[in-house]
């Protein structure tokens, strides 16, 4: 789960000498949201969409003039980019990436290499992308939640059994975080289960774990616990 192979590329970027229509004429023409901005090539700073529309359209009715609109879209980059700005390297992670967008309240990162050049860009839709792409969103499946003892073995006693009812275990996620003490919380995605067994597997874990929810995507169906 590196950044290099989430991340949006190629970074596309803007010059900071560049005006205010060349940096909203690229985010109009590849729909993204943020630009690095680049002196050469060197990063020297980052431009959003808020930020242009906050630089460019102010108050359209203080401006008296067609003049002075145009002057303001003619504003230089370097003028209203936020300098410095987080990086995130393409051989670190995707919880990094997470990490560093909440901590800094920031909506996206450029993506640099270990020779510092600009390859890419992490931002919150890409994070959504991974997430959905993992969890096997989009594509026919059962979700099964369950809180269960934590111990050494667990969640691998569980993923057994559903292959022993003849599911294929899609993704697993388990963690203690909202769980009771001495328990953790699991999420599995299994496929490939019928009917007939996917209801005797439903009666042998409500026997052995804390059930939560049941989502059946084939069946569009759901059952909370």
């Amino acid at each position: 789960m590196l950044v290099k192979n989430w991340m949006s590329k190629p970074a596309i970027t803007v010059n900071a000498d560049a005006s205010l229509v060349d940096a909203i004429n690229l985010l109009q023409k590849y729909e993204i949201h943020m630009l690095p901005v680049m002196e050469g090539a060197r990063l020297v700073g980052i431009v959003t969409d808020h930020d242009l529309k906050r630089a460019s359209v102010p108050d359209w009715t203080s401006l008296t003039s067609s003049n002075e609109r145009d002057h303001r879209l003619r504003k230089a980059i370097s003028e209203i980019m936020t300098m410095s700005p987080f990086t995130i390297y393409d051989n670190q992670t995707i919880e990094d990436t997470a990490e560093l967008l909440l901590v800094h309240k920031v909506s996206g990162l450029p993506v640099i290499n270990q020779g510092g050049k600009v390859i890419g860009m992490m931002t919150k839709s890409d994070i959504f992308r991974f997430l959905l792409t993992t969890i096997g969103m989009g594509k026919d499946g059962i979700q099964i939640a369950f809180e269960l003892v934590d111990r050494p073995g667990c969640v691998k006693e569980v993923t057994d059994m559903m292959r022993d009812y003849g599911g294929r275990v899609g993704t697993v996620f388990s963690t203690r975080e909202r769980a009771g003490k001495g328990h953790r919380q699991a999420y599995i995605r299994l496929y490939d289960i019928d009917p007939p067994s996917l209801s005797r597997l439903k009666e042998v874990l409500n026997e052995k774990v804390k059930m939560r929810y049941i989502i059946n995507y084939r069946e569009k169906m759901s059952e909370i616990f």
